[in-house]
């Protein structure tokens, strides 16, 4: 947790958004999270990147079995040559107005480093002033350049028919690339446990600590609740692999992919890893070091560092300092609203215009994705046009180009895309054939159609700007904070407005990040009672009864905890839950008797 002086994250967003954030943001000392699902967008940016700053290319082509690895190891040294002596050159630039050491201390929040810059901005005596210049330039550490790998994206690869080993899948090769690269840095594992996946880990040393018993790589886990982190950290510690962050995410307030909990909410979520975060450390911390002697490594008495961060839905500097202060947060990532800072994100010209203009419908917890897993989706999008544009001219599906989420063996033998054109046409010709009445069979081809090539089209915003692909069609993956900001932004301005220095915020009615959290799970749960409904859902009525109960003592915490907030805040808040318990309560539930 000691990359740069920031308090903030970028988190990882779709397949190019934040595909070469590192290169923009970490010399001021903010750490960023790539997106490693793309490998043909990697070698793309690659090349654009070694043409822009003078470096070699060589093509890596789909002819080599190792491609995907080969692409991500050869990306991230890239990445790493660029930015060594980005930060070279802050840390030797003058102080003074404009200048990038000038830039990286101004921009940090009020903190122990901030006050030795303003104690040497003060100071007259030049001596004195130099000095602490040279304690400052060795103070200018860089974010860290962080890598992203959604555990579920694993798909097994066929060569001429026949199925590669399982290093060759998606989510190991990818691991490979990360583990084989020059970095410093952590691999965030998000969407679950993946136990070849983990397992692969503890076969690479650099995650393993050094003589000095340093980790070069470390692993970061994305959870949304304390019983995920407890489970995934103990079945690595098994293996002598140390969790040195779980970056706790609500499961429904957040950009991207949605992993809806069971009524969980993040505040009580925070609450359980704010009491037992030192029995979490000490307990796999146990189990930890007996892997490390067992496998013949050095092992340290002492833990090494755990840090807990918190994502989803954060959109004003009140809540982000209610965070790091109440919960003892180590860090907060914000992600949407950083689609709205050019000089950060990918998004292209077209797209940013649709951003600044969307409306609450247009922003979307969709079916759009291929995974089955709700998705959110901004309506406008080229992707989604283009999507209801291939349904009009009676070709519903898409052409397969990446071929990520090709897990699907419902009608061959080697998987496809259930968003493919190819699977599309083959499921709707069988629906007539799955015995479903009327309103099953609308509801379900309308889920079938809904289903959109996001593994391609997440990285069209990156082929336009970059000019990789003119023809592209982007889909955006913003959360529904977008809605609270109508503002295209430069860094500055963003940083200052998550640290409180000004407002960017345009929606004067938004919610409470907790309160839109829960508005977002009661939404949840009315369509989880449709699908039972309609006999199109896998749910119990005991998970209904879980459910439901989850929630009701979500808002009793969160009664408790509105003591913590200002008077105005806390009015509003508590008037907000009384709405929303009496909404669950008018839920009619399957068979909760």
């Amino acid at each position: 947790m000691k990359h740069g002086g920031h308090s903030f994250h970028i988190p990882v967003m779709g397949t190019g958004f934040t595909i070469d954030t590192p290169l923009r943001v970490a010399k001021y000392g903010i750490s960023s999270v790539i997106p490693l699902v793309d490998d043909v967008l990697v070698e793309q940016v690659r090349k654009f990147h070694c043409e822009k700053h003078g470096e070699p290319y060589e093509e890596i082509s789909n002819r080599d079995q190792d491609a995907r690895a080969l692409r991500i190891t050869a990306y991230l040294n890239l990445l790493d040559r660029l930015i060594r002596p980005q930060v070279e050159e802050l840390q030797a630039s003058p102080f003074e107005n404009g200048s990038e050491i000038t830039r990286y201390f101004e921009m940090l929040p009020e903190t122990p480093l901030k006050r030795a810059y303003g104690e040497m901005l003060a100071t007259t005596e030049p001596e004195a002033k130099a000095r602490m210049q040279e304690h400052l330039r060795q103070q200018a550490v860089p974010g860290s350049i962080d890598v992203n790998i959604m555990t579920k994206l694993d798909r097994d690869i066929y060569w001429d028919g026949k199925k590669l080993p399982a290093e060759f899948a998606d989510a190991m090769a990818a691991l490979r690339g990360f583990a084989n690269s020059t970095l410093n840095s952590s691999v965030v594992f998000s969407a679950g446990i993946n136990q070849r996946l983990y397992t692969y880990a503890a076969t690479f040393d650099d995650f393993f600590p050094d003589d000095n018993g340093e980790l070069k790589k470390k692993i970061i886990l994305k959870v949304s609740d304390y019983r995920s982190a407890s489970i995934q950290g103990r079945f690595l510690a098994k293996r002598g692999l140390w969790v040195s962050e779980y970056r706790i995410e609500s499961g429904l307030n957040c950009g991207g992919h949605a992993f809806a909990t069971d009524g969980y909410l993040l505040g009580p979520v925070l609450e359980e890893f704010k009491e037992k975060r030192q029995e979490l450390t000490e307990t796999l911390h146990a189990t930890y070091t007996k892997a490390l002697a067992d496998q013949g490594w050095s092992v340290n008495n002492e833990p090494h560092e755990v840090g807990i961060t918190v994502q989803g839905g954060i959109a004003t500097a009140l809540e982000n300092e209610f965070l790091l202060r109440y919960y003892m947060i180590d860090r907060t990532g914000w992600g949407t609203p950083f689609l709205l800072v050019p000089e950060v994100t990918n998004v292209d010209s077209a797209h940013l215009e649709k951003l600044v203009a969307a409306t609450d419908g247009d922003v979307y917890l969709s079916d759009s994705s291929p995974l089955g897993i709700p998705f959110w989706n901004l309506r406008t999008s080229a992707s989604e046009e283009t999507r209801r544009q291939h349904i009009r001219e009676g070709k519903p599906g898409s052409p397969c180009l990446k071929g990520a989420a090709r897990l699907n063996t419902e009608f061959t033998d080697i998987p496809i895309c259930p968003a493919s054109r190819v699977y599309v046409k083959r499921k709707l010709q069988h629906l007539p054939e799955e015995g479903l009445s009327a309103e099953q069979l609308a509801a379900v081809k309308e889920s079938v159609l809904r289903k959109s090539c996001i593994c391609h089209d997440l990285g069209g915003s990156t082929a336009l700007k970059y000019d990789i692909d003119p023809a592209a069609t982007p889909s955006i993956c913003c959360g529904p904070s977008i809605l609270d900001f109508t503002k295209i932004s430069t860094l500055e301005e963003m940083v200052a407005h998550i640290y409180g220095r000004l407002s960017l915020i345009t929606n004067k009615e938004r919610p409470h990040m907790f309160i839109k959290e829960l508005m977002l799970y009661i939404d949840h749960l009315r369509e989880e009672t449709k699908n039972f409904n309609l006999k199109l859902s896998f749910r119990t009525p005991a998970y209904f009864r879980k459910f439901k109960k989850n929630l009701l003592a979500g808002i009793e915490y969160y009664h408790l905890l509105a003591g913590q907030f200002i008077e105005e805040q806390r009015k509003q808040f508590l008037a907000d839950l009384k709405v929303l318990q009496d909404e669950i309560d008018r839920i009619a539930l399957p068979d909760v008797s």
